[in-house]
């Protein structure tokens, strides 16, 4: 059984028998192909969400009315990338073992690969819905299979065609569109389409990833490879809405990198986000 955490996000200091959502940080940036500082993104949501209020006027709900336990985070080696993904598997697979639905806080989207083994092996007919700016399925950059810029490329090597969901993409290769166009279902530059996204994927089981970059920098300007032309809060809520009525059993949130916002508008606005997922993911 995991213990908690002495530093937990905002109400999620619930007793880890009792909670449904189980959340940890898995801080690595190790293979950050153009800005690092995602590493922090874990400590200082923590820290700045008792800025927020626990109450969401959005939905009329509570996080202390819901039961969230929070993990802390992994203590990741920086220049091991599959030693790490070991790491966020075995943090994940012990608590989908407890019946209960990992929250992970990342960290760079390579993360992801590592709560979605865990998944997979579990759920065999998992689903990803995938918010971003950038395709992420190159097959390797620079030489390197386990990038960040790879990742739901090797999501996809468990998956295969037809499970993955790709939305608010406005970047990526020639070639990663040219992939996606033959073995994903892309939605460029928005969230059109979302809706019969999630009729068609019905009850299975779903991962939800979201890259905080998928948000506009004019909004979000703190992340490590920010894209102009991107979603607004309201749009990427509406969005989060329409994806909580699927089955979700397991979930992160990726790609914060607090120092490149001094402001820390940044910050502010993905623990609200946090906020407002844990409350419309919870049953």
């Amino acid at each position: 059984m995991l213990s908690k955490n002495i530093s937990t996000f905002i109400a999620c200091d619930c007793e880890y028998e009792d909670a449904q959502t189980v959340l940890f940080g898995a801080p690595f940036d190790g293979t950050t192909s153009f800005r690092p500082g995602t590493r922090f993104a874990s400590s200082a949501m923590r820290s700045e969400s008792f800025g927020i209020e626990t109450y969401s006027p959005y939905q009329d709900k509570d996080l202390e009315d819901i039961c969230v336990f929070d993990s802390g985070d992994l203590e990741l080696p920086f220049g091991s990338p599959e030693r790490a993904l070991e790491m966020i598997e075995e943090r994940a697979a012990e608590i989908l073992a407890d019946g209960k639905r990992p929250c992970m806080i990342g960290g760079e989207h390579l993360v992801t690969l590592g709560a979605v083994r865990a998944a997979a092996k579990k759920y065999p007919d998992l689903h990803i819905i995938h918010f971003d700016a950038h395709a992420d399925l190159r097959d390797d950059y620079l030489g390197e299979q386990l990038s960040h810029a790879c990742v739901l490329h090797r999501c996809w090597d468990i998956l295969g065609d037809g499970r993955i969901y790709q939305f608010g993409i406005r970047s990526g290769e020639r070639a990663e569109f040219r992939f996606a166009a033959e073995h994903t279902y892309m939605n460029k530059f928005n969230f059109d389409g979302i809706d019969k996204a999630v009729r068609k994927i019905g009850q299975q089981p779903v991962y939800f990833t979201l890259d905080l970059d998928v948000i506009d920098p004019s909004e979000f300007p703190g992340t490590g490879t920010p894209e102009a032309g991107g979603v607004s809060f309201k749009e990427l809520m509406g969005a989060i809405k329409e994806v909580a009525k699927l089955n979700i059993v397991g979930f992160d949130v990726n790609e914060l990198s607090p120092v490149y916002d001094q402001t820390g508008r940044s910050t502010a606005l993905a623990c609200k986000l946090l906020r407002e997922i844990l409350l419309y993911f919870n049953k």
